[in-house]
């Protein structure tokens, strides 16, 4: 954060090694893919990104838009406090799905986004193959997964779209942290949502019917945004990429810092296993049947 006399904004320089505790390494460069997609996505919906004030390349600096906390909350601090509101829910999937379908089949924006490599090196790496490595059983299914993932070429995907990383206000959310930018399958945005919302019903397990609305609002959301192909294709992909990436937050190599007692840790990784070896080729039948594996240890 940057204060001048005329305003206060802020300041973005990518880190070259993540900070996690594998060992992580990514180039810098994805630094302006971040102020690009911002840029791409803010003509498509104005007010729910950051506004890129400036670019600099040279430093792989980039200056964008200040939200102050007195009127935005972290979505992610208030799930953590019980807060699951589907309204909120909605609103993030609505946007997204509104983004990935303004931006389906556009030639001109695959073109800005040439970032395969970068996605490889931020997601499908150290989430689906690293995870492989430690399950050899299921190691063919998750490398045929991000092998399929990577060959995709759909729509622009923000590749992050956590709770730790969306504002919500009052009228409005922002999406923040666009740095594994991608052209590809839009199916992975919202796996990687759906899933956050799943296992923060670990966490907060006494807001678990309210994550499961925020889980089918969400969804339903983003579901009716799909106008770039057949819903049921995007279902099963969804669903598909769901079951790996709940196992991947227990077992890659950024693991969810909240689940940490190893019986939830263990409960997660069998339901998820159970997944990716016999998919459910529709999310809202696999939040269902989360929340009966939920109840039973409610």
């Amino acid at each position: 954060m940057i204060t001048t006399d005329r305003k206060t904004f802020c300041a973005k320089r990518a880190l070259a090694r993540l900070n996690v505790s594998e060992k992580w390494e990514v180039p810098t460069e994805r630094n302006r893919y971040e102020a690009l997609w911002y840029q791409t996505a803010g003509k498509i919906v104005p007010g729910a990104v950051p506004e890129v004030i400036a670019v600099d390349s040279a430093l792989g600096v980039f200056a964008m838009e200040y939200f102050d906390p007195a009127d935005f909350s972290l979505w992610k601090t208030k799930l953590s406090e019980g807060q699951a509101d589907p309204t909120d829910a909605g609103a993030v999937g609505s946007v997204l799905g509104h983004i990935h379908s303004a931006c389906a089949d556009r030639p001109d924006i695959e073109s800005n986004f040439q970032t395969a490599d970068l996605f490889e090196a931020l997601r499908l790496s150290p989430y689906l193959r690293f995870t492989a490595d430690s399950h050899p059983d299921i190691a063919d299914r998750l490398h045929d997964m991000a092998n399929r993932v990577a060959s995709a070429r759909t729509t622009l995907v923000h590749g992050d779209v956590s709770p730790k990383n969306i504002l919500i206000g009052k009228d409005r959310v922002v999406l923040l942290d666009a740095e594994c930018a991608w052209f590809g399958d839009p199916a992975f945005d919202a796996a990687f949502c759906l899933n956050h919302l799943l296992l923060k019903s670990v966490w907060r397990k006494d807001a678990h019917v309210q994550l499961m609305a925020c889980f089918e609002a969400f969804w339903s959301a983003c579901r009716a945004k799909a106008t770039w192909e057949e819903v049921g294709g995007l279902e099963t992909r969804t669903a598909a990429l769901l079951g790996a990436l709940m196992l991947v937050r227990i077992d890659g190599k950024s693991p969810v810092e909240y689940i940490i007692d190893e019986k939830d840790r263990a409960r997660v990784r069998g339901f998820a296993k159970a997944l990716v070896g016999v998919p459910i080729s529709d999310p809202l039948e696999i939040a269902n049947a989360w929340d009966r594996e939920q109840r039973k240890h409610a």
